[in-house]
């Protein structure tokens, strides 16, 4: 399926890198502890953060909604869109055209 863009994907990956950073405990996702992910430099924290958000883009090709953390990311592919909220709250939108 993939997920289908027009923008180019560097800067989706940029705008998707920056919503996922600010998910409540995203580095969960990578199975990381909370002491593991505060023993990070900023550098590594923001090559793990854009590591995670290049997986969730591919995995949304299968999966329409992925738990990240405290959050979940869902591609709206009617919409062209990938929606980040936590709880009921819509926190990111990242336009794929």
């Amino acid at each position: 399926m993939g997920v289908r863009h027009a923008r180019e994907y560097a800067d989706i990956l940029k705008d998707l890198t920056d919503a996922v950073s600010g998910i409540n405990r995203s580095y969960t996702f990578f199975e990381m502890e909370k002491g593991e992910w505060e023993a990070l430099a900023d550098a590594e924290k923001s090559e793990v953060m854009e590591a995670l958000a290049d997986d969730v883009f591919f995995g949304l090709g299968e999966e329409t909604s992925i738990a990240v953390g405290d959050g979940i990311v869902t591609y709206h592919p009617k919409r062209h869109v990938i929606e980040v909220t936590q709880g009921d709250n819509v926190s990111h939108v990242v336009r794929l055209i």
